[in-house]
C-alpha cells in the first residue's frame, strides 16, 4: 500500500474517540462478550499510542493470539488482514507499536509484579482460581478503574527482518486442485501438499477423478487378444520379472502358465480398454523419467512392468532435489524413489525409478505430476574432480619427533581413493606463524585442495584456525553435527577449498572427512545449514567391520 493510502487508513484510528464503557460495549458486539483480555488491551494500546510521535505511521506486533489482537484491530488501523498487525505467539501478554519505517517504538506488557495489587485480575490472568470461581464483574471493574496501572512500558527497536511488508508475490494455479495460491509456497498449494485441516478433502477440483474402471475378461476369452500391461512372475527367493509383455497376444498355449501364475482374468485390448482422459502407466512413467533425469543421468529404455529406471551416465555424486521429490510423491497415484542424496554412484548404476500406480493414470494427476517437474529435473550426477592435495600436519610433538606422524598415510589413502594426487606434505609445530607459512608453501606447490590435520579442539595450543586465518582463509565454518568428527573445519583460500580434520581421524576409520570430501571434490557448497543437516544420520555406529558408505552414516 502506498504512503498516501496508509495515511487514509490511519484516519480510522479511534484514539480518544471511545470511553472505556463505550469500548466495552463495542467489545461485546465484536468479540461476543466483554472479555477481560480485550478490555485490558484498551489501556495497553492507548498507552502505546500516546508514546508515539504525533503523525507517525505505525505497525503493531502482538505477542499473544488471545484477545489482545482484537483490541489492536478495534483501536488502530492495524489488522491481520492488511498486514500491519503481526501476531508472534510468544505466549506473553504484550503489544508493541512502532514506526513502520525505522522500527522504533514502544512495548507495553502486563506486569505481574504490579498485578499482585488487584486480586480479581490476578486470579483471572494467572489462573489461580477455576473459571467458575472467578469474579467476572470484579475483574472487569478493576480493569476499568485501575487497568492503566497494571502494565509497564519499554522502548523497543524492531529487527529489520520484521519491518519487511508481507507480499503474496506471484500467483499461480495449483496443478492439482485448480485453485490460485502464492507461487512462493512451491509447485502445489499447501492444501495439496498435505497441510489441509479437512479429513474429507484428500483430492479436490480438477484432480477429483476416480481411477477408470476396466473390465477384465476371463482367461479363456483372452485368447487372441493383446495384453494391456506386463504380467509379472515371482518365484519366491529365486526371481522376479515380466513373464508376459504389454502388447503380447495371448495364445491357447499360454493358458496353463497363466493359471500357474494365479491369473484367471486379464486386462486385454478392446473397445473399452482406452479410458478417456487417462494415460497408460508406461507412457506416464516414460514422461516422468525423462523430466526427472538431469545432467549426468538418463532414463533407461522402455518401461518394464510399468516402471522406468534412471541411470547414472558417469561416475560421481548423486544430487537429489529432496523437497520436490517429496512433493511429486504427494500427487495421487504416482511415485518415484531414489538412492540417498550425496550417494557416490558408478556409471550405469540405477539412481532412481518412477512409475504410475494404476494401470491408467487420470489426466489430472498426470498433468499435476508433470507440472511439479517443470522447474527442472530431480536427479543429477556431479562429477568429482580429482584434485592436487596439499597436506598440513600440525602438532609440536610430531614436529619434534616425539610422536610418529600417522596422519599423512591416512589422508593420502583417502584422497587417492577419489583419484586425487598428494603434491606435498608439511609438518609444523603448533605455532600460528608456522601454520600460515606452510599454507603458503602448499599453495605455491599447486595445491587445489588443502587438508589440515589436528589442532582443532579446545586446547590452548590448538592454533590451526588462527594460522589459517592469517593465511587468508575466509568463510570459515567450524563444527559439524557429526560423531566422530564434530570439530571439523571447512573454509577456502581464494578458489582453493580447505578442510580441517580433527584428531579423531587417527583412531576412527570413518569420520566427517569421509562424508565431506566427496562433496568438496564435486564442488557442492557446504555452508552452516549443510553442516547442521548432517546431524540426522551423523552418528557412526563404530561397527566391528566398517561397511561405509554402505551404511546409514552421513545419509
Amino acid at each position: 500500500m502506498s504512503e498516501a493510502s496508509y495515511k487514509d487508513a490511519a484516519a480510522l484510528d479511534r484514539s480518544g474517540t471511545w470511553t472505556f464503557d463505550e469500548f466495552a460495549d463495542a467489545v461485546t458486539r465484536f468479540h461476543g462478550y466483554p472479555a477481560p483480555g480485550v478490555l485490558m488491551g484498551f489501556h495497553m494500546v492507548e498507552a502505546a499510542k500516546r508514546r508515539l510521535p504525533q503523525g507517525v505511521l505505525y505497525d503493531a506486533i502482538c505477542e499473544t493470539s488471545w484477545c489482545l489482537p482484537d483490541a489492536v484491530q478495534m483501536l488502530t488501523p492495524c489488522t491481520v488482514g492488511n498486514g500491519w498487525l503481526r501476531i508472534l505467539y510468544l505466549g506473553l501478554y504484550a503489544v508493541s507499536l512502532f514506526d513502520k519505517y525505522t522500527g522504533r517504538g514502544v512495548r507495553v506488557y502486563l506486569d505481574t509484579e504490579k498485578l499482585a495489587q488487584w486480586d480479581a485480575v490476578a486470579d483471572w490472568y494467572l489462573k489461580r482460581r477455576p473459571k467458575h470461581e472467578q469474579r467476572s464483574d470484579r475483574v472487569r471493574e478493576q480493569i476499568r478503574s485501575e487497568g492503566h496501572r497494571m502494565f509497564s512500558l519499554e522502548p523497543i527497536q524492531v529487527r529489520a527482518d520484521h519491518l519487511v511488508k508481507r507480499s503474496k508475490g506471484p500467483i499461480r494455479v495449483c496443478p492439482r486442485c485448480g485453485e490460485a495460491y502464492p507461487a512462493k509456497h512451491g509447485e502445489t498449494c499447501r492444501q495439496c501438499g498435505g497441510a489441509s485441516p479437512y479429513e474429507n478433502r484428500t483430492t479436490v477440483g480438477r484432480c477429483a477423478v476416480d481411477p477408470p474402471l476396466l473390465e477384465p475378461v476371463p482367461l479363456e476369452n483372452a485368447v487372441g487378444r493383446k495384453l494391456l500391461h506386463d504380467l509379472t512372475c515371482i518365484l519366491p527367493g529365486e526371481s522376479k520379472g515380466a513373464a508376459f509383455l504389454r502388447g503380447q497376444t495371448v495364445t491357447a498355449g499360454d493358458l496353463c502358465r497363466l493359471q500357474q501364475m494365479g491369473r484367471n482374468r486379464l486386462y486385454v485390448e478392446g473397445p473399452s480398454s482406452r479410458p478417456e482422459n487417462c494415460v497408460h502407466e508406461d507412457l506416464a512413467a516414460e514422461a516422468f523419467a525423462r523430466a526427472m533425469a538431469g545432467e549426468g543421468t538418463r532414463a533407461e529404455g522402455p518401461p518394464r512392468e510399468g516402471k522406468v529406471n534412471i541411470l547414472a551416465e558417469s561416475p560421481g555424486l548423486l544430487m537429489v532435489d529432496k523437497d520436490r521429490l517429496e512433493r511429486f510423491n504427494l500427487v495421487p497415484d504416482v511415485m518415484a524413489a531414489s538412492r540417498k542424496n550425496f550417494s557416490i554412484v558408478d556409471r550405469g548404476s540405477v539412481v532412481a525409478g518412477t512409475r504410475a500406480i494404476p494401470l491408467f493414470l487420470s489426466g489430472g494427476h498426470f498433468r499435476a505430476a508433470l507440472a511439479l517437474l517443470e522447474d527442472g529435473p530431480l536427479f543429477s550426477v556431479r562429477p568429482m574432480r580429482p584434485a592436487k592435495v596439499g597436506i598440513l600436519v600440525t602438532g609440536t610433538e610430531v614436529f619434534q619427533g616425539l610422536v610418529q606422524d600417522k596422519f599423512e598415510a591416512i589422508i593420502t589413502a583417502k584422497v587417492r581413493a577419489y583419484g586425487c594426487t598428494p603434491v606435498r606434505t608439511i609438518v609444523v609445530p603448533d605455532e600460528r606463524s608456522a601454520i600460515a607459512a606452510a599454507i603458503g608453501q602448499l599453495l605455491e606447490a599447486g595445491s587445489e585442495l588443502i587438508v589440515t590435520t589436528a589442532g582443532l579442539s579446545v586446547d590452548p595450543d590448538d592454533v590451526t584456525r588462527k594460522g589459517l586465518e592469517d593465511a587468508g582463509a575466509v568463510d570459515m565454518r567450524y563444527g559439524a553435527a557429526v560423531l566422530p568428527g564434530a570439530m571439523t573445519l571447512v573454509a577456502h583460500i581464494g578458489t582453493v577449498p580447505v578442510i580441517g580434520v580433527p584428531a579423531c581421524a587417527l583412531y576412527f576409520k570413518t569420520t566427517s572427512l569421509d562424508i565431506l570430501l566427496p562433496r568438496i571434490l564435486a564442488g557442492v557448497p557446504i555452508g552452516r545449514e549443510e553442516l547442521a543437516a548432517l546431524g540426522h544420520g551423523g552418528l557412526c555406529l563404530n561397527c566391528e567391520t566398517c561397511r561405509f558408505p554402505r551404511c546409514p552414516f552421513g545419509k
